[in-house]
């Protein structure tokens, strides 16, 4: 609980990967710092999205922290792909492991943070009504934090139960002899669907727009292979710090129209047949040649035929306008065979639009479902919702959501002008969900902390990014982003899926290696683009 009047050195908000490392890290640096975390335990998105079926897309070796090799050694991961209780007992572990609890405050929700620019402190004030002052605010918010539930007419009168599938119980959901609605086919919508149709008695998914979804081919990890990752864990990480993806592996340098069609379908079978999302960088121009993008989405739709018994249904689950891999490839585990059982009906909400709910279920253009209980799988208002959810003001009592009213606007996605002394993690303008969020996130923190490191040192009290650089950093990001397809693809990238929001692309389309080199180079450089004071 905080006390009257209290300060420290730094705020951070969230307590997932992000808060978690940057709180170890201040504390090496002797910086005091405090956690606020909305949620009642650490863990962040993992600790929200306890849906059936919830599971990381990132191999479970990879998807952890680097930081420490003594915590690389002792944690044991147990499935290839690590589903939603062992990341969170991960991070539960590292929060015990580096005594971190002392200094996380749970239930507390960040509500306002505002400048004063007189004593270049922030007043971070919580749900709770207190304030805290702090020299720099980091927000450890996350990409995908604040869930969104479309506004149906009538929501209020349906009778049954209603969850989204990033906030879901801690005590679990039983859907056994239930009729279950599912509304949305993203990638949380992939990992629940054949949860949800295995445990009710009837299933009903409502798709607007189908995903490009591949096999996990997930399976217990081998304990040889865990120690020969162990061994070699020190190579992998430097790989993954200066590969495009933040992951031990570099893509495949070969063009998908310089190879013959039998070598461009036998790489892809292979992939396939591994498993995971690599098949999006089975060749260097799938992301920026659109003949090149419709091989490996003519070879998903093959596959999505061999699955589907009915072909009306397969024809339906087979995205047709927009590019692989423009939106994120989901990862599954039984997607497409779950629309061959009896007790799963798939609903085209575009050939006929959900009108609205009643006390028995749900209405759409064509016809009535009576339902138990409705599932919304229908993401998040991401990368900037939960940065635009409290009431940040900062120079001239500017707000942040007014400084980014067309748009998010960063330099490095790390700092936004007219807010000094607040930084963000894995934020707008930087790598983050196109890459392994882990490294991304470990990337951020270090970063920063060296920042503030250097800033402390000089005996200064502001750090604060310029519009020049700013200016110059959404027009590469724009820049890169223009090169490839992902503008040809309405997606949360562009944050599409939320009515109003500014469609802008968000995240730094031009690789986690070479992001990398460009953050160093700016520090190495006085830290280009930031004044000090």
């Amino acid at each position: 609980m905080m006390g009257a009047n209290r300060e420290v050195d730094v705020a951070i908000v969230g307590a997932g990967f992000s808060g978690l490392y940057m709180l170890h890290k201040l504390r090496q640096q002797g910086l005091s710092a405090v956690v606020f975390e909305r949620g009642n335990g650490v863990g962040g998105t993992w600790f929200w999205n306890r849906y059936p079926g919830a599971r990381c897309d990132v191999e479970s070796q990879d998807y952890s922290y680097s930081f420490s090799p003594e915590l690389e050694q002792e944690w044991e991961w147990t499935e290839r792909y690590p589903a939603q209780p062992e990341i969170l007992g991960y991070l539960n572990h590292v929060a015990d492991r580096f005594d971190l609890r002392r200094s996380i405050e749970l239930d507390t929700e960040v509500t306002a943070a505002t400048f004063d620019e007189e004593a270049n402190r922030w007043s971070v004030t919580t749900g709770l009504g207190e304030t805290l002052r702090a020299k720099y605010v980091v927000m450890a918010t996350g990409c995908l934090s604040n869930g969104r539930v479309p506004d149906f007419d009538g929501m209020d009168s349906f009778a049954g139960e209603v969850y989204h599938t990033g906030s879901w119980p801690q005590e679990g959901v039983d859907f056994t002899g239930k009729r279950v609605g599912v509304i949305g086919t993203g990638s949380s919508g992939i990992q629940a669907i054949p949860e949800i149709a295995a445990q009710s008695e009837h299933l009903t998914v409502f798709q607007r727009t189908p995903s490009f979804s591949v096999p996990a081919r997930n399976a217990p990890l081998d304990p040889q292979f865990l120690q020969e990752v162990k061994a070699d864990y020190p190579r992998r990480r430097e790989v993954a710090r200066r590969s495009p993806t933040g992951l031990p592996f570099l893509g495949n340098q070969a063009l998908a129209m310089d190879v013959t069609e039998e070598e461009r379908r036998d790489t892809y079978e292979s992939l396939w047949g591994a498993g995971g999302f690599r098949i999006g960088g089975a060749f260097a121009d799938l992301i920026v040649n659109q003949e090149a993008n419709d091989t490996l989405a003519a070879f998903i739709h093959s596959k999505i035929d061999e699955v589907v018994e009915d072909p009306s249904i397969a024809e339906k689950l087979k995205p047709r306008d927009y590019p692989v891999s423009t939106k994120r490839i989901c990862v599954d585990s039984n997607y497409y065979a779950t629309f061959n059982r009896k007790n799963v009906r798939l609903v085209d909400v575009r050939e006929s639009p959900i009108v609205g709910f009643d006390e028995r279920g749900l209405k759409t253009q064509a016809a009535e479902y009576e339902f138990d209980a409705v599932v919304f799988a229908t993401g998040f208002d991401a990368m900037t919702g939960a940065l635009l959810g409290p009431e940040i003001n900062g120079v001239n009592g500017v707000a942040l959501r007014d400084h980014w009213d067309a748009g998010p606007r960063t330099y490095l996605g790390l700092s936004t002008v007219g807010f000094p002394n607040l930084f963000i993690v894995a934020g707008p303008g930087s790598p983050s969900v196109l890459t392994n969020m882990v490294s991304a996130i470990e990337q951020h923190v270090e970063w920063i902390s060296d920042h503030l490191a250097h800033v402390e040192e000089l005996g200064l009290s502001r750090s604060e990014a310029t519009l020049e650089a700013e200016d110059g950093w959404v027009e590469q990001v724009n820049g890169i982003a223009d090169m490839t397809l992902f503008s040809n693809a309405n997606s949360w990238y562009l944050g599409a899926n939320v009515p109003g929001k500014p469609r802008v692309f968000m995240p730094y389309a031009g690789g986690f290696g070479a992001y990398r080199e460009t953050c160093d180079a700016v520090a190495a450089d006085g830290y280009r683009g930031f004044v000090l004071s």
